[in-house]
């Protein structure tokens, strides 16, 4: 179990409240889907030992050009919470990005371990907590809107280009519906304080059921968005472009990482195009919003294979592919974190006194 400074367990609330057979079955559910997709459906869509082949058929320079498209992606990850805190600084970035990621990368219910890893860090290096729970939250909204806007726009481009695909269209569909749904929550929240304590109220009226089911009492969290309005009204104004320019830098990033992968293994323009590859990339990025696995571990793999399969592509190049963009963009992550991980446990560089109000962190 992972530990702070302090000696407190990072641990979701659910492990801590809930009850131990919904997280057990939650576990279970993950280990069988991982386990059904790469020991019994992979095996059967191609011959591993044909895709063992393909990858070794790169060049050094394919290789190399591939690593460093992989090392910026994770660079933006780490711009992105830059803008999102002001004064945290690449390293810091570096480590509590890499930190958390690795912990959401390796069990059930890491989101929820690795955003308390990171609330720990950034408390540690002095940053006031109503700050660092702005950021947090600006952050995880910017990577979901990107997220549900992607399937539209590669729709867009997919029409543009003269074909269209039926599950591509329900994607979209559903992520605008989504969209709409939190845009409008977020005008609610950013309007006025009046129309902020309504989002509240309904925020509040849709988490009861589960808060019920768990023994809680229903949240009220009128007057918390009220305050969390006033504070990213303050953040939005000075670092909006900021934030705007990193998520989109980090998510076309990604993308880019998948489309050379997949040139390089063999798999042309002609035969999967970049807007098919872009829709593809577009919809496991949705089905990733609701994760049911650790990093979507199975899940993004399936369904990245069979949707540049479906686009064309040939099987045994795309499953290479694939694999070698999860390889760069998942796996790699978990041993990087653990370094970060254990370098914030041992390091006392940028250890300071917690603060309360806003602003920069405080020397102590």
């Amino acid at each position: 179990m992972l530990r702070t400074r302090e000696g407190g367990e990072l641990r979701p609330r659910s492990a801590r409240g809930g009850p131990r057979a919904t997280n057990a079955l939650k576990a279970t559910l993950s280990i069988a889907i991982i386990a059904i997709v790469f020991a019994v459906v992979l095996p059967r869509v191609v011959d591993l030992g044909d895709v063992w082949r393909v990858l070794t058929q790169m060049t050094w320079l394919e290789a190399t050009t591939l690593a460093m498209a992989a090392a910026w992606n994770l660079v933006t990850y780490w711009l992105l919470m830059m803008a999102a805190l002001p004064g945290l600084g690449l390293a810091r970035a570096m480590v509590a990005t890499e930190t958390s990621t690795a912990i959401a990368n390796m069990v059930p219910g890491g989101p929820a371990l690795g955003m308390g890893a990171t609330y720990s860090m950034y408390a540690s290096w002095g940053f006031p907590r109503p700050a660092v729970a702005l950021a947090i939250t600006v952050s995880g909204s910017a990577d979901l809107l990107a997220k549900l806007v992607m399937p539209a726009a590669a729709l867009l481009f997919i029409a543009l280009a003269g074909d269209t695909s039926p599950g591509l269209v329900a994607a979209a569909v559903a992520g605008l519906v989504l969209l709409s749904a939190l845009g409008m929550l977020v005008w609610m929240t950013l309007h006025s304080d009046a129309t902020a304590r309504r989002a509240g109220r309904i925020l509040a009226g849709a988490a009861a059921p589960l808060l019920r089911r768990r023994g809680k009492p229903p949240p009220r969290w009128e007057e918390a968005l009220v305050t969390f309005r006033r504070e990213a009204i303050a953040l939005l104004a000075a670092r909006r472009w900021h934030l705007l320019a990193a998520s989109l830098i980090s998510h076309i990033s990604l993308f880019f990482v998948l489309l050379l992968a997949l040139r390089h293994v063999g798999v042309s323009q002609e035969q999967v195009g970049w807007e098919e590859a872009l829709a593809a990339f577009a919809f496991v990025r949705f089905l990733s919003a609701f994760p049911l696995t650790p990093g979507g571990l199975g899940i993004i793999e399936l369904g990245l294979t069979a949707a540049l399969a479906y686009a064309g592509g040939p099987r045994v190049e795309v499953v290479a592919a694939v694999l070698v963009f999860r390889a760069l963009t998942y796996l790699v992550q978990i041993p990087f974190g653990a370094i970060t991980y254990a370098y914030w446990q041992h390091s006392r560089r940028w250890q300071r006194a917690p603060s309360v109000e806003g602003g920069e962190p405080r020397v102590g």
